[in-house]
């Protein structure tokens, strides 16, 4: 499964590492966009195989943060 940005921003934080394991509504990354802070939150439960972004770069709506088997 992957996660995605729901809209277009800065990915201010990654709440999680590769190899962790989340759970269905757990918060894995902050979007910053227009002065706010957007959580984007795991919709099934998972381990975090693979983070296709870091800290600080911008998202369009759709782009993939990450990957969870």
């Amino acid at each position: 499964m992957e996660i995605k940005a729901e809209m277009a921003g800065n990915l201010w934080k990654l709440l999680v590492a590769e190899g962790e394991t989340v759970t269905s509504g757990q918060d894995v990354a902050i979007l910053e966009s227009m002065k706010m802070e957007i959580p984007v939150s795991a919709n099934q439960d998972g381990v975090l195989k693979e983070l296709k972004r870091t800290e600080g770069d911008f998202l369009n709506e759709g782009d993939i943060i990450a990957v969870l088997e």
